[in-house]
């Protein structure tokens, strides 16, 4: 089943946040993920302030993003993630078919 990786981010360092987008994204792909949206426009329609800019990955199961998460590759952009940016990252399972 495949999971999803929601972040809702606030950009500090434009300069960090390009160099952390580019390994994220090498890493992303290593580990079978998928952009499905990346910065485009979001209109809130219920609830608090919108993020500034919000990404949602998919990957093949919950297990492989777990993986992405925590590998020694994306650690590297972790590392870089400090300055670049302040964000909320959410893991969610798809829904199972009926």
């Amino acid at each position: 089943m495949a999971a999803y990786v929601i972040s809702e981010v606030e950009v500090r360092d434009a300069a960090s946040m390009e160099a952390y987008r580019t390994l994220a994204a090498q890493t992303i792909a290593q580990y079978g993920g998928r952009y499905l949206a990346r910065g485009g426009a979001a209109d809130v329609v219920e609830g608090g302030p919108p993020a500034e800019t919000i990404i949602i990955v998919e990957f093949p199961s919950m297990a492989r993003a777990r993986e992405w998460y925590a590998s020694a590759e994306y650690a590297e952009a972790l590392k870089l993630r400090r300055t670049a940016l302040e964000r909320r990252l959410i893991f969610v399972e798809g829904v199972l078919p009926v």
